[in-house]
């Protein structure tokens, strides 16, 4: 592209982002400052399932049905869109996973809706029409009309709940804003939140899910994502003063405490192409999830988790190397059994890296609460 045209579409950019500014309204991007109701999808064949004495928890992120295509962001590639059959034939796959575990509570994370970089297609609508889990309910974290960047367009992303049993109440509540960004690049930013979802089952009326997915690159020293942590704690404090039995996880883009590797993985791309870049050293922050098992049951025991990290390990940006990080998780107030990252076909008897960068994590939930104060 000439630098004349590149000028011109970079002056029209600063206008629309003022144009806004003083409109005060949601022109580009849709600002999420106080809690709201979630969206809401329910399939035309829907039909609550009968009562169970404990329930399959799953929780993804699903990288957008981006499965292991190397896009910019990451350093890899510089694919910025993908074709409507890339979409389709990404969502089957992790469609295929979804069906082998059969969960009654799915958690997901970075999924789209109508966005330009994945064909537009309705993630949202798609899994609940295809799943088995029928009733969904919708929490935008990314929610850009126009975004002329490389002309990724319009985008809609963020957190997901699909249910076997029909969702009562649900609603976005907005967590802080990263600060250390300029204020242009803040406007055009993800509004990271929490999605809570009250979902009376037929032998246990007040159940409620939390699903997030916190900041993942924090310039330091900037604590946005311990701030989000503990609003996320207090938030399970809350339900559970309130006498509710809950399951609350997602990709918490941090370590759980006691881990080893904390810095310097293989799979730093971008470190390559901006010196200066500075991601996933979590040095300072390797305790931040520390009251969170200590008061409450994470899917993976603390100390199973230690014994052996990398078999519990659920991330890695390089779709050439393997899993080598921790930073997805399933919380309760009740308890677990068979606790499971699923890295493979020895470990969930399907292969999942091909699916995303992050692999899924399920639990069976029992229902006596195990809140510890």
């Amino acid at each position: 592209m000439r630098w004349w045209l590149r000028a011109i579409i970079g002056i029209l950019g600063a206008l629309l982002i003022l144009l806004a500014l003083l409109l005060g309204s949601d022109l580009l991007v849709v600002q999420y400052k106080k809690p709201v109701p979630a969206s809401r999808y329910t399939a035309a064949t829907a039909v609550p399932a009968p009562p169970k004495d404990t329930l399959v928890i799953m929780t993804w992120n699903i990288k957008f049905g981006g499965a292991r295509i190397d896009f910019f962001f990451d350093c890899y590639g510089d694919r910025v869109w993908m074709t409507k059959d890339e979409v389709l034939s990404n969502l089957s796959a992790l469609l295929r996973k979804i069906k082998q575990v059969q969960p009654d509570i799915l958690l997901i994370q970075e999924l789209d809706q109508n966005s330009k970089r994945s064909a537009f297609v309705d993630m949202l609508k798609y899994i609940a029409d295809s799943s088995g889990l029928p009733y969904a309910v919708y929490a935008s974290q990314w929610h850009v009309r126009y975004l002329p960047s490389r002309g990724l367009g319009p985008i809609n992303s963020g957190n997901a709940i699909f249910s076997r049993w029909p969702i009562d109440t649900a609603y976005r509540l907005p967590l802080p804003l990263v600060k250390a960004y300029p204020w242009w690049y803040r406007f055009f930013y993800l509004r990271r939140n929490l999605l809570l979802a009250h979902i009376p089952l037929p032998n246990l009326p007040n159940f409620w899910v939390v699903n997030t997915h916190l900041e993942a690159y924090v310039p330091e020293p900037d604590s946005t994502r311990y701030f989000q942590i503990r609003l996320f704690e207090q938030v399970l404090d809350s339900l559970t003063r309130a006498g509710a039995i809950w399951v609350a996880g997602g990709d918490l883009n941090t370590v759980p405490p006691g881990t080893k590797k904390l810095k310097d993985f293989d799979d730093n791309a971008c470190k390559e192409k901006d010196p200066t870049f500075v991601a996933d050293d979590y040095t300072r922050e390797v305790e931040w999830l520390r009251p969170l098992y200590q008061r409450y049951n994470e899917v993976i025991p603390l100390e199973v988790y230690q014994a052996n990290e990398a078999d519990f390990y659920s991330h890695t940006v390089n779709g050439r190397g393997w899993w080598n990080r921790r930073l997805d998780y399933l919380f309760s107030n009740a308890e677990w059994r068979d606790g499971l990252v699923h890295q493979d076909s020895s470990k969930g008897g399907m292969e999942t890296f091909p699916l995303s960068d992050h692999a899924p994590v399920t639990g069976k939930l029992i229902w006596r609460s195990k809140s510890r104060d």
